[in-house]
């Protein structure tokens, strides 16, 4: 570089730079005679000054990076808490506040301005987010590629503009970790119908753009619809065509509030129930103002009804719970409306036989609904979940018998009835109960000894049984050789008083190298997504992000906000903030 006019030559070579230099310099040489003492002193300065102007450039570009990066870690927390892209514009207003109290004079003034270079409009979020999205999305494919197995969960909804989505979560082991890291694999619209045959190809497509293999999915957790079980044209079997060893199963959450379906006498009585939660909450403002007043006046336990919400899994339960606290106080409200409905309804509420059927209802479906909470959550593996279901069996066992004989499991029937009358259609009831329990669930692809291997290896006592159980499941497994690797972690000191839970036990203790095959198995089951609890509740984040955007959020950008609400991963902000594509956003 010519520090005189700072311009370069295209080849450095000493004809050229001797051209430049007599050609577009020849003053200097007149001013600044050769080998003369202010002739140093002008180079000496005109060094300091090429290196002055080099640091400021430096600096500059620091700073930018570092605006940046302040840019995407406003963008990443905005959308961790699943807030629109225009409060960035906020979250500075408020940062400008807080240094205006927190300092004075210069240093008030410098903290200002270094706040007021992060871009953070609205636009600019935007492409943080864009930018955030695609550095998480990287992460979870180089996982996948580095995993040796992975599992789907899979469910279809329609988001608050009648669009209909298709969620589909991954879990996989990452050996590198020793951790099972379970994240959104992708969000996709499916216009037109929700066919089998839909599903099936936006997954392949799916699948295809992030570059894993059909072969490498171990299984796939569905909501059970006919779209993705159809014997002929559903999702499920067309996966099969191309991978026959596929594992499918219906989510456990899903088929135990099926189990809970109705009877004839019930399903009247709770139909009953929700046309009066209806007439009093829903039918007139004026009166669900009045009945509001009332129950505050009366010093109720609550002082308004649920509504009751098919969709939610546990609201039949809260529902008949929060009537049943108030009933007496409805049935006053009730005896002093004058409509022939409120008459209907009051006949109802002191009608002894119904009121049972009530309080029998409000029990069980309690009991239901802790079993529903133990089962939802994330990271929960199929190990846990058919371990609660196996208690909750048991228990209806002794709700059945206990139903005969003190109700101690009934609060509410044992208030209303105080121990006496015959409970027999009660009885019927829990039978039916049971029977759907043991339907649906004693056949579940996971045999008990399956299942006992991953919680504890060492209680199993019949390698032959276990062995021939895993071969159902994993045909690839060998069972001569998982009888003697069974054997040697059984008798292990070390390996049995362990005390932690399964996913550390497997991942972290037993070493892949001396125990492969029933490394890989445990890996494989505890890869399986237990429900579509996770899908469940990204579809209700992605409602929230939807209702803050409204019609201006594209399902490219939804699925970014999604990713960026959910993701177990944390970007690397420092060098997302130094890459051209931020430095050119900014």
């Amino acid at each position: 570089m010519c520090l005189i006019c700072n311009s370069t030559v295209a080849l450095v070579k000493s004809e050229n730079l001797k051209r430049h230099y007599l050609k577009e310099h020849r003053e200097f040489e007149e001013t600044f005679p050769h080998d003369s003492e202010l002739r140093k002193k002008e180079i000496t300065r005109l060094k300091k000054s090429y290196e002055t102007s080099s640091k400021i450039f430096v600096k500059s570009m620091t700073q930018q990076q570092i605006a940046t990066e302040c840019s995407l870690r406003v963008a990443w927390v905005l959308g961790k808490h699943k807030k629109p892209f225009s409060d960035a514009e906020i979250i500075k207003e408020c940062l400008t506040e807080v240094m205006g109290a927190m300092f004075e004079g210069k240093e008030k003034e410098e903290m200002t301005a270094k706040i007021n270079q992060i871009p953070l409009s609205d636009a600019t979020a935007t492409r943080r987010t864009e930018i955030l999205a695609g550095d998480l999305s990287k992460l979870l494919c180089d996982g996948i590629k580095n995993a040796e197995c992975i599992s789907l969960a899979v469910d279809e909804s329609t988001d608050t503009t009648d669009n209909a989505q298709l969620l589909v979560f991954v879990r996989y082991y990452d050996e590198e970790k020793g951790e099972f890291i379970e994240d959104v694999l992708s969000l996709a619209n499916l216009s037109g119908q929700t066919r089998g045959e839909d599903i099936y190809k936006t997954i392949s497509e799916m699948l295809n753009e992030k570059g894993i293999d059909l072969k490498k999915v171990v299984s796939i957790a569905t909501d059970g619809a006919p779209a993705m079980l159809g014997r002929e044209k559903g999702l499920v079997p067309r996966l099969r065509d191309h991978h026959p060893g596929l594992i499918s199963y219906h989510c456990i959450i899903h088929q135990s509030v099926l189990c809970a379906s109705l009877g004839e006498v019930y399903s009247e009585i709770m139909t009953t129930m929700m046309k009066l939660i209806n007439f009093l909450g829903a039918s007139s403002a004026l009166q669900h103002r009045l009945l509001r007043t009332f129950l505050t006046e009366v010093d109720a336990a609550f002082d308004d009804l649920l509504m009751h919400n098919n969709v939610r899994w546990l609201s039949k339960g809260r529902v008949l719970e929060r009537f049943w606290a108030i009933r007496e106080e409805l049935q006053v409200f009730l005896s002093q409306q004058n409509s022939a409905k409120a008459k209907q309804f009051l006949e109802f509420l002191q009608n002894a036989g119904k009121m049972e059927a009530v309080a029998c209802l409000a029990d069980i479906t309690s009991h239901l609904n802790d079993l529903n909470l133990k089962l939802q959550g994330k990271k929960n593996t199929v190990c846990e979940l058919m371990s609660e279901v196996r208690a909750f069996q048991r228990k209806l066992e002794l709700f059945k018998s206990d139903i005969q004989e003190e109700l101690l499991h009934f609060p509410k029937l044992l208030e209303l009835t105080k121990g006496e009358g015959d409970h027999q259609c009660h009885l019927e009831f829990l039978e039916k109960l049971i029977a759907n329990f043991k339907t649906r669930f004693d056949g579940f692809i996971l045999g008990k000894q399956v299942l006992l291997f991953i919680e504890n290896p060492f209680l199993i006592r019949n390698v032959s049984v276990f062995s021939a159980e895993a071969k159902q499941v994993f045909p690839w497994a060998r069972a001569a050789s998982l009888q003697t690797e069974l054997i040697d972690p059984q008798e292990s000191v070390a390996l049995k008083e362990a005390q932690c839970d399964a996913i550390t036990f497997w991942s972290k203790l037993v070493i892949p190298s001396k125990f492969p095959l029933l490394h890989k198995m445990a890996c494989h089951i505890l890869t399986m997504f237990g429900s579509t609890y996770s899908c469940e509740s990204a579809f209700s984040t992605m409602n929230i992000v939807k209702n803050k955007y409204s019609s201006r959020l594209t399902n490219e950008h939804l699925d970014q906000c999604l990713r960026l609400a959910i993701t177990p991963f944390v970007p690397k902000f420092k060098v997302l903030a130094s890459t051209p594509r931020a430095q050119f956003s900014h």
